[in-house]
């Protein structure tokens, strides 16, 4: 049961400003995705819906659909940013 990666503007946009090596590895981490879109380290968002996933120094926030078996990536961002 594989689900489909999307990757929303804003969010393609912030990772291609990543170095290089921060973009192979948040890349891989959103890739994986598609094969457990909630894994162990993800956590739920407090005060939102959605979810966080850790990638080094840098936070990917995104929402599963279940139904359609999807995951949209919404934003990538530096640790030191606030969650808004």
């Amino acid at each position: 049961m594989s689900y489909e990666v999307i990757v929303e503007r804003d969010a393609r946009k912030a990772l291609a400003r990543l170095p290089s090596a921060a973009y192979e590895r948040t890349m891989w981490e959103v890739n994986s995705l598609a094969e457990d879109p909630r894994p162990r380290q993800s956590r739920s968002l407090k005060g939102r819906s959605g979810r966080r996933l850790r990638v080094g120094d840098y936070r990917v926030i995104y929402e599963v659909d279940d139904d359609l078996q999807e995951v949209y990536v919404a934003e990538v961002w530096h640790r030191q940013r606030d969650y808004r």
